[in-house]
């Protein structure tokens, strides 16, 4: 049996909200599932996501298959890194402190990258509100001014009577 980690889709018409589950690959995307791991919004901001690490990644270890946006959600969330630490210790490469040590490092450092992300994110938020709406001026064209009465008086003294 082919088992995949996958989102099921729940919420009303164009208000999504995911489940993350594991389910036969045979099975319908709302249907039957195996097990629920966590949930996904991606209609906050940021996208919310809720998933329990160790069900991810004992399934992980048992075969079942990520689709591509689950292994987004599970790379974000350093779930593959750990697998990947894991594997590292079961080949003998060091001990499991220190794979512990390291995602503890990654964690810290990936959590203080993505509050530092929403924080510009935040800013350039309220800048797009501040910016002065410019409009766009048209230019009133200057009506052609008829000749100057000046000028029309100055001809008819020029020519010549015939007195």
């Amino acid at each position: 049996m082919a088992v995949k980690m996958r989102l099921q889709r729940h919420g009303s018409k164009k208000r999504p909200f995911y489940f993350i589950v594991i389910a036969d690959a045979r099975s319908p995307r709302d249907g039957k599932f195996i097990q629920k791991l966590g949930s996904y919004n991606p209609l906050t901001v940021p996208a919310t996501i809720q998933i329990d690490r160790q069900k991810a990644l004992d399934w992980l270890q048992k075969g079942a298959q990520p689709t591509d946006t689950v292994r987004r959600i599970l790379s974000f969330k350093g779930v593959l890194y750990l697998k990947h630490l894991l594997r590292g210790v079961g080949l003998g490469l060091f001990d499991e402190a220190a794979a512990m040590e390291k995602f503890t490092k990654w964690s810290a450092e990936h959590d203080a990258h993505v509050a530092k992300r929403q924080g510009a994110d935040k800013k350039a938020r309220i800048d797009k509100r501040n910016v002065p709406v410019v409009k766009k001026v048209e230019a009133v064209a200057t009506p052609i001014e008829a000749a100057p009465a000046d000028a029309t008086t100055a001809t008819e003294e020029t020519t010549p009577t015939a007195e």
